[in-house]
């Protein structure tokens, strides 16, 4: 009878599996339409669409760094038909920034694969003396509390990024905390501020008009872009690297075949010589990784965080 009875658990989803999706998915991004992730997020649904040959569309859940739309996905029914676009900021930083996070990452969520990542870049105003990271480190030793910069909602990857970029040399660098990374960018390039680490995508047109100058990027390598423009690793701090990644998850308890089907379609997407390039062109890297992979990216780059936050007295809220 046990074994009865497991046969007709497991055969119905295969069924579904199947099946799937007999219906329009939706496809939660917890940012902003027009933002990088929102951008990212139609590129994929698209294809997912023309694969599957049913609707995916894209519901923007924004707010908190990512959390809010995270919270609001953990609660979908967790069927195939609720797909979302996790993040380094809900995903990884989330759970050691916030003391009362009304979802939990590893017990919530089914990680899928990750999509891509892209780097963040350091950016100034051109009055700043400061011409390479270490003149900017330099410029901070001696103007201890002095000197500020400006990221998108605290929590998220730039800020972070920054925040290790401090405790690895040594210097006081005051963060002021905008709505979105754009109105830190304006506030930069207006001489209101006098620095600012950017998402490399969102920094790419005003480095290359001249608007801002840019430091150094926080990936290993170049970006192609920006191809003048050094990496922290080379410039100052060897080692340095700081990624924020983009990658889909389902809620926890979808069938482990729909979780199957949709990597395998994901990953056959993201290999797509014409879908890397539209990743390229928005300073994104296709990287997609398998289940258990991303289960593991995950995990560790949570420990990272948790342990860059409290090297830095980052309060929780």
């Amino acid at each position: 009878m046990v074994a009865l009875a497991s046969i007709a658990l497991y055969f119905p989803a295969v069924s579904s599996a199947q099946n799937y999706p007999a219906k329009p998915v939706r496809y939660i991004v917890p940012f902003p339409a027009g933002a990088s992730p929102d951008l990212i997020a139609r590129l994929v649904t698209e294809r997912f669409s023309r694969v599957w040959g049913q609707q995916v569309l894209v519901e923007n859940r924004s707010g908190a760094g990512g959390t809010v739309g995270a919270a609001y996905a953990a609660r979908q029914a967790a069927d195939g038909y609720a797909l979302f676009q996790c993040n380094i900021a809900s995903s990884a930083i989330a759970e050691s920034l916030y003391s009362r996070l009304p979802y939990d990452h590893q017990r919530d969520f089914a990680p899928i694969s990750r999509i891509g990542v892209t780097a963040s870049v350091l950016v100034v105003h051109p009055s700043m003396p400061a011409r390479s990271v270490k003149e900017f480190i330099a410029y901070a030793r001696a103007n201890p509390g002095k000197l500020s910069y400006g990221t998108s909602a605290a929590g998220t990857s730039p800020q972070l990024a920054m925040e290790l970029l401090k405790l690895t040399a040594k210097i006081d660098v005051v963060h002021i905390a905008y709505k979105g990374g754009p109105q830190a960018l304006t506030d930069v390039i207006g001489g209101q501020i006098p620095s600012s680490m950017q998402t490399a995508p969102a920094a790419v047109s005003a480095i290359q008009t001249g608007r801002v100058r840019a430091l150094a990027v926080t990936s290993l390598s170049r970006i192609p872009q920006l191809s003048s423009v050094p990496t922290m690793h080379e410039a100052a701090l060897p080692g340095f690297e700081v990624n924020s990644w983009y990658g889909l998850c389902a809620p926890a308890g979808t069938p482990t075949a729909i979780l199957d089907k949709v990597h395998a379609d994901l990953v056959t997407i993201l290999r797509m010589p014409e879908m890397q390039q539209r990743l390229s062109d928005l300073v994104v890297e296709a990287a997609p990784t398998s289940r258990e992979e991303f289960s593991q990216f995950i995990r560790a780059d949570a420990a990272r965080w948790a342990r860059v936050i409290k090297a830095a007295h980052i309060p929780q809220e």
